[in-house]
């Protein structure tokens, strides 16, 4: 199985806590002056990919792909049709934003067989949509997600931020009703992070802000998967919920460590045991391109150790875990004895559950499973 990233640099304006690569429309814009150059230097792109590269699954982000003009939007669609092999394509998902979608985005998207949106509300609390800088308010993110459906869109996902300081557990769990009650296949459900050069993080060094404390965002977390859970949605990866059947595939193959290629600035790739990352920079991703080199920020090949544990990794990130004989198939190691001495200490503080056959994070370890993840690795 293989997949296909686009990375869409462009949003209307950066959020307080993004630290995806993303350029904010300029002031008084009607829309992105680069987006044509983008889509021409997409297009050379795209002539570099294998022969025989036939993707299971698409997924369109960013940024905002939706804050494309709706000419753009199209022009995106046109050439994926010319330039690759869509046969095999089971799922194929695109991000929008409440306030960049519009009937005719999403009539861009079915016509060209997009099957599946995630539509990032993050809240339904006036205050943390504020806070957190978003364009939208809470009835734009329902009306959008009605006019989808509308439209005859089968497959939605919303995405959803908790652990926001000040938001306090009574508007998470009035934005988690109202999630419930639109109805949604998918849920994305994400602590808040302060991510290192933005302007939360900026926020809390000047002691503005400050985070809040593990045993909030612990019980915050519960909250979250208790109502979800109530509501019908199975919890089959750390942060993401869904109906049965609608787990999203394409995040299945990076947890499964399977193959993928990513296309424009800052997207990553893993092909052929090869790995790689694009600039952050679009003014310099379409200038190599148009001069016939590079795009490649850093490119390196994992050693077989060091992709079994990236692959444990990943793996650990789904409820179910990962079996020692599907992984031993995988890998060609044995995880008991890959990481015995980690995997000891993870059992001992009640992180890891071992069966003997089968390894998964405990409900203690999901919460803290990037401080698990960094001493796998």
């Amino acid at each position: 199985m293989a997949g296909l990233y686009i990375h869409i640099p462009f949003c209307v304006r950066k959020c307080l806590y993004c630290d995806f690569y993303s350029l904010p429309k300029r002031p008084g814009a009607a829309a992105h002056a680069d987006g044509g150059s983008f889509i021409a230097a997409l297009a050379r792109e795209m002539e570099s990919l294998p022969e025989d590269f036939a993707p299971e699954t698409i997924f369109i982000g960013g940024g905002t792909p939706t804050e494309l003009s709706d000419r753009n939007f199209a022009a995106l669609f046109d050439l994926l049709k010319r330039r690759v092999d869509l046969s095999r394509v089971t799922e194929w998902s695109c991000e929008s934003n409440p306030g960049t979608l519009t009937r005719e985005k999403i009539g861009i998207m079915l016509g060209a067989g997009v099957n599946r949106v995630s539509l990032g509300v993050q809240s339904f609390d006036p205050k943390t949509l504020e806070f957190l800088g978003r364009i939208h308010s809470a009835e734009n993110a329902a009306e959008g997600f009605r006019l989808l459906r509308d439209c005859g869109m089968k497959n939605i996902n919303l995405d959803l931020i908790y652990g926001v300081p000040g938001q306090g557990r009574g508007a998470l769990e009035e934005s988690l009703q109202r999630l419930v009650e639109l109805g949604p296949e998918h849920v994305a459900c994400y602590c808040l992070i302060f991510e290192d050069g933005t302007p939360l993080a900026d926020l809390k060094v000047r002691g503005i802000v400050k985070e809040v404390s593990d045993d909030e965002e612990l019980g915050q977390y519960e909250i979250v998967r208790g109502a979800l859970g109530a509501a019908g949605f199975s919890h089959y990866e750390i942060s993401n919920f869904a109906k049965p059947g609608f787990e999203c595939r394409h995040n299945l193959l990076y947890w499964s460590g399977g193959e993928y290629i990513g296309l424009g600035p800052s997207a990553h790739s893993h092909w052929n045991g090869v790995r790689w990352g694009n600039v952050r920079d679009l003014a310099a991703y379409c200038r190599n391109l148009e001069a016939g080199q590079s795009t490649r920020a850093f490119e390196e090949k994992l050693d077989a150790e060091a992709k079994a544990r990236e692959t444990l990794v990943m793996s650990l990130r789904q409820i179910r875990g990962v079996g020692r004989e599907e992984f031993r198939a995988a890998t060609g190691f044995d995880y008991a004895e890959l990481c015995r001495d980690q995997l000891t200490w993870l059992r001992r503080e009640g992180l890891i559950d071992d069966s003997g056959d089968r390894l998964r994070l405990t409900p203690r370890g999901l919460f803290v499973s990037d401080g698990i993840f960094a001493e796998l690795v």
